[in-house]
């Protein structure tokens, strides 16, 4: 069992996924990383995880790498720079298994969100939070680029350029007002429902047909970079022409026409 993240199956098809060093506001330190690597490439191939929740224990969701004590894997500055590297990549590939998951991930966000926490919030594919949320890039306050763990591929995409400009280049803190105005989360609900919400959202997906589903988180992620229209149209396309032909949107077809 893993000892910095809880698992929970709260229905049939639905995950929630806990990060769980509460004490230091689930801060990723290198065991967390490990377990949290290895737990999200288990839901990726596992048959039974139809939606994903992620959300933090305690008062925060996740407030970015645990400078204080990571662990021995993290290089001093002065280590060679391949090894420095290495470390940047390991790190980073978190935030991309939360956007290649084949299921779609609801990050429910109940406290502060910053850094390495703020960059896997934003792989997620629906984001929602409580009043008590906050959202930060922090690395920019520690001398470092503000880009890292994808956060100027993501968000970008999710608040605009200008937006996206203030919130890195400033390192300054985002309210969960500011963050819902901007269009970084899709609502905000009662800090006592939010695990509660997102369960109902992962629930709504997980009861669709899974291959749909796939299909679709797939489209908007490649459909985001989308040359032309016309290249979207042809996925969409494909997409419609190979879940049309299934048994299970046979059986959803019957289902309308009655």
């Amino acid at each position: 069992m893993p000892s910095t993240l809880e698992l929970e199956r709260p229905r049939d098809g639905v995950v929630v996924v806990r990060l769980n060093r509460p004490e230091r506001l689930n801060a990723i330190n290198e065991v967390m990383r490990t377990e949290l690597a290895q737990a999200l490439d288990d839901l990726a191939t596992g048959p039974t995880a139809r939606a994903i929740v992620l959300t933090g224990t305690g008062r925060g969701f996740c407030a970015g790498i645990d400078l204080r004590d990571f662990g021995p894997d993290v290089p001093e500055a002065t280590a060679p720079a391949l090894d420095r590297m290495h470390f940047q990549e390991s790190m980073a590939a978190l935030a991309e298994r939360v956007r290649r998951l084949p299921q779609p991930v609801v990050a429910a966000v109940n406290g502060p969100c910053v850094g390495a926490g703020f960059a896997l919030c934003l792989a997620a594919d629906i984001r929602i939070c409580s009043a008590q949320a906050s959202f930060g890039n922090a690395a920019i306050l520690l001398g470092l680029s503000g880009a890292e763990m994808g956060m100027s591929y993501h968000l970008p995409r999710i608040v605009g350029t200008s937006v996206a400009a203030d919130w890195m280049l400033t390192g300054r803190t985002v309210s969960a007002a500011e963050a819902d105005r901007r269009g970084l989360v899709s609502e905000i609900a009662e800090p006592d429902r939010l695990v509660e919400r997102a369960v109902e959202l992962a629930s709504l997906i997980a009861d669709l047909a899974p291959l749909g589903v796939q299909l679709t988180k797939r489209a908007l992620q490649v459909n985001t970079d989308a040359p032309s229209l016309s290249a979207a149209l042809e996925l969409e396309n494909r997409n419609q022409v190979i879940s049309h032909a299934t048994e299970e949107a046979a059986e959803r077809r019957k289902k309308w026409s009655r």
